[in-house]
């Protein structure tokens, strides 16, 4: 009893001491998020965790650390800081790269193990590191005016591999002896490098893959001359630079790729026929176990056929091992594994309507199913031969939360391994014996700790408790918890909405709606959402409700709930969108008339395409780096969701947000990085002129030198408080 009231006491005396969250708090160090390490990964012996961890000081410059699991020792393997000094001018490439990979921070950003777990290889300033356990120190393995790419250890350890200047390198370790796999690139020719809608659309971020033995590599030759060149300018403070760019806009041609596997040793070259139909994706590559066959994933530009391939090398002959179908767009995935002991592999489809696994033969004949039912798998984490055990994380239980889950290699029941409600990214070690756990909640920053592969947690490696010592502690005493929930449409569909709700609800407040609404993404979920996530608890102490919906079209509820977008992008979401608004005006807290929206990117677009199509519902809008013509988009995330414009014109016409504009009712602010190579800046400047034609007001905040993610604290704190300050000024929580 004594203990209940001392805890009611300190929970009073929190609250009533609790501290404002100021946008400035939001972006400056020690990090809120607590001090949960990044890039967590089991060596391959099992024996140790490594991560990144950003310093006290400056929580975006990450260093290498390590969990060593027999003694219990955490230490930092590695200061950025003592092996690079100074600013670090990053090429465009690698810019690029870092872009279309969402990596954050400087210092050590990436890492990887040797296979054999002896050794690990980083990254940093253009070059790469060295590091073999039990010596001294990181060695240097290039020093080159050059900035090298792509760095990639062989599967032995026994060589790095790289991208200069368009080509692909090797280098033995040992020896230091560098030899040019190929030297005809440049200009239109790229060797090895994923062109620009891979690594933007089909999350293929490299263009060369190893065989498990070091004998061969497997290499794409990228011919970008078919591709049209834009000149855009990138707007920074002081210049203005005008870049000419190979972008594939949609319905215009694409690059012309071809495939190549490399004997090592003697640097004789095998082309694989891709087909005479030129026109189409690479989108995977993965070595079969016995490295006899690569396998890789042909995709037609119309992405309705997906064939799974494989080349055998010695034969020099393929073959198909499976081919997937639909009548709008096969998703992409990255859950092909082949097993070690026998000739099968697990495959995800979506055949069923929604995601699963099975095992397959390698010759591609279906064993089994072993997942189903109507929920999806997230991803395949890992396969336990020996145990005869599969590892996946998924949505069987809730499509909000992700799970991590087990069943038999030879079919059976599934079994729920992680306990705690909320969102688990794992990450298993080679033999799938232990696991590491990134665990958060909405209102809780990620907790990671160290698991046997049935759950039995074997120790904390970073427990982030909200203690009086932890940067978060003050700020949360007067924190909303959110309600998560779902509706009914009116033709009967089930979404699911998050509501923040301020602490006073005894008159009615204003909404902003926060919403991203595009496919392959997910805003309700209950999961540590970062400095967005932040900035909501900012608007709700300001006196705001903040809601989301996931409308039809978006992320994890099957193929059936993501089909309705199909050459009709900007409709059924902005219908569900809507209801989310009829479901708010229901509540006797909200003022109806006082909702505003706001969104980024795909959000940016659905943010104009809700206030020009629905503004009896909208009172005011912050679009951010929005897509407005989807013609000006790229051929593979575009064409996959609306046709090709050169056969569905109308359908684009129809989701480009000109033909609404002259609906805008309510005050409307725009922001776009000048430098967006993704989004390009002319998507806002042409709204602005249409707009300004139109002799509709409206306000606008441009950010110089800003690619599409808009990065740097500064930065940041000026974004977020010009948003805040809109809805401010045009919903009023104060009235």
């Amino acid at each position: 009893m004594k203990k209940a009231l001392l805890c009611g006491a300190i929970m009073l005396t929190t609250f009533a001491n609790a501290e404002q969250l100021t946008i400035e708090r939001i972006f400056e160090s020690p990090s809120l998020d607590g001090n949960a390490p990044t890039k967590l990964k089991v060596s391959p012996d099992s024996e140790r965790v490594t991560f990144l961890k950003g310093k006290t000081s400056d929580y975006e410059k990450l260093d290498l650390w390590e969990y060593h699991i027999a003694t219990g020792k955490t230490r930092m393997l590695f200061d950025s800081d003592t092996l690079q000094s100074g600013e670090v001018e990053l090429s465009d490439e690698e810019k690029a790269r870092r872009e279309r990979m969402r990596l954050k921070g400087t210092g050590i950003v990436s890492y990887e193990w040797s296979a054999d777990g002896k050794a690990l290889l980083f990254p940093l300033g253009g070059d790469v590191y060295y590091h073999k356990l039990g010596e001294q120190g990181a060695r240097r393995l290039l020093e080159t005016e050059a900035f090298e790419t792509d760095i990639k250890l062989s599967p032995k350890g026994n060589y790095i591999s790289y991208i200069r200047d368009q080509n692909l390198f090797v280098k033995h370790i040992a020896s230091g002896k560098e030899t040019a796999i190929t030297q005809e690139g440049g200009g239109d020719i790229k060797f090895g490098m994923a062109e620009f809608v891979a690594q933007e659309e089909m999350s293929r971020m490299t263009g060369y893959w190893w065989s498990p033995d070091e004998r061969y590599i497997a290499f794409t030759k990228v011919d970008e001359s078919p591709v049209e060149v834009i000149t855009r300018s990138e707007i920074y403070a002081d210049e203005i630079k005008m870049i000419e760019q190979k972008y594939p806009a949609a319905g215009k041609a694409n690059v012309k790729i071809a495939l190549a596997i490399q004997h090592i040793a003697d640097n004789a070259r095998q082309w694989v026929d891709l087909g005479k139909n030129e026109d189409i994706y690479l989108a995977r590559g993965n070595w079969m176990p016995d490295s006899k066959t690569f396998t890789y994933q042909w995709q037609s530009r119309d992405q309705q056929q997906l064939e799974l391939r494989a080349y055998n090398v010695k034969a020099e002959s393929q073959k198909v091992l499976l081919r997937e179908q639909s009548n709008t767009w096969v998703n992409l995935h990255d859950d092909l594994s082949f097993l070690k002991q026998s000739p099968q592999f697990i495959w995800a489809s979506e055949k069923d309507g929604f995601k699963h696994l099975y095992l397959m033969d390698n010759d591609g004949k279906q064993v089994r199913q072993l997942t189903q039912g109507e929920w999806v798998v997230d991803k395949l984490e890992a396969i336990n031969e020996k145990k005869g055990m599969v590892y996946f994380t998924g949505r069987k239980d809730t499509p909000i939360e992700s799970h991590l889950y087990s069943v038999p290699l030879a079919g059976g029941k599934i079994s729920r391994i992680t306990s705690e409600d909320g969102f688990h990214d794992v990450e298993f070690s080679s033999d799938a014996g232990v696991y590491v756990d990134s665990f958060s909640t909405v209102n809780r920053p990620p907790q990671v700790s160290l698991h046997k592969a049935d759950g039995n947690q074997i120790t904390w490696l970073e427990e982030n408790k909200l203690d009086d010592a932890h940067p978060l502690t003050p700020y949360m005493a007067g924190w909303t918890k959110p309600e998560f929930g779902t509706f009914q449409t009116k033709d009967n569909a089930t979404l699911h909405y998050r509501i923040f709700k301020p602490e006073n609800l005894d008159k009615k407040r204003p909404a902003i709606v926060f919403l991203y609404g595009g496919p392959h993404a997910q805003v309700v979920q209950n999961k540590w959402y970062g400095g967005r996530g932040l900035l909501m608890q900012h608007w709700v102490d300001q006196g705001y409700v903040v809601f989301s919906v996931d409308n039809r079209g978006s992320n994890y509820r099957g193929k059936a709930f993501e089909d309705p977008i199909y050459k009709k992008m900007g409709s059924i979401e902005v219908d569900d969108q809507v209801a989310g608004v009829e479901f708010l005006r229901t509540l006797p807290y909200v003022d109806a008339e006082r909702i505003g929206v706001h969104g980024h990117s795909y959000g940016g677009y659905m943010t104009l395409m809700t206030m020009f199509k629905a503004p009896d519902y909208f009172a005011a809008g912050v679009s951010g780096a929005p897509v407005t013509d989807w013609r000006m988009y790229d051929t593979h995330y575009t064409e996959r969701y609306m046709g090709n414009p050169q056969t569905d014109d109308q359908a684009y016409t129809d989701a480009s947000v000109f033909p609404y504009a002259e609906n805008l009712k309510g005050p409307l602010l725009i922001y776009h990085g000048m430098a967006d190579d993704n989004v390009l800046f002319t998507h806002s400047t042409r709204l602005y002129k249409h707009l300004q034609d139109l002799a509709i007001p409206f306000e606008t905040m441009d950010y110089p030198g800003k690619k599409h993610s808009i990065k740097g604290k500064a930065t940041g704190i000026h974004l977020y408080k010009t948003i805040t300050n809109f809805f401010n000024r045009n919903l009023n929580p104060q009235q």
